[in-house]
């Protein structure tokens, strides 16, 4: 079964689900703020994807970081901000059974699981 990843009052979330119902393809939905984050799946999406590429820099939570915050920002700081603020990944992310999907399109979504 896959697993999408994200905050259940997201709108890029909202119609992930909405497609995954519509398309009857089970998954199981992790909300990061209720169910939490572990640095073992932070680790694991990174080693996938690259912290670069999770980093939601438009996001609210970007945009209240300090400036010192954003600066010269490494992997391990990148990495340590997205685990103490779940938010600043980019969502949602949908665990298939081969690889890690980052974002939501519909036509991206039908050539990995239809």
């Amino acid at each position: 079964m896959h697993t999408l990843y994200g905050i259940k009052n997201c709108d890029t979330v909202k119609k992930a689900r909405r497609w995954l119902d519509e398309n009857a393809i089970p998954y199981r939905f992790h909300d990061y703020r209720t169910d939490g984050l572990t640095q073992e799946q932070l680790l694991a999406f990174e080693a996938q994807l690259g912290w670069e590429a999770m980093l939601n820099r438009t996001s609210t939570s970007w945009r209240q970081l300090s400036d010192d915050q954003k600066a010269n920002l490494t992997q391990t700081g990148a990495l340590q901000l997205m685990l103490a603020t779940p938010t600043l990944i980019k969502r949602p992310l949908l665990q298939t059974d081969s690889k890690l999907l980052i974002g939501f399109k519909a036509d991206v979504y039908r050539a990995e699981l239809l």
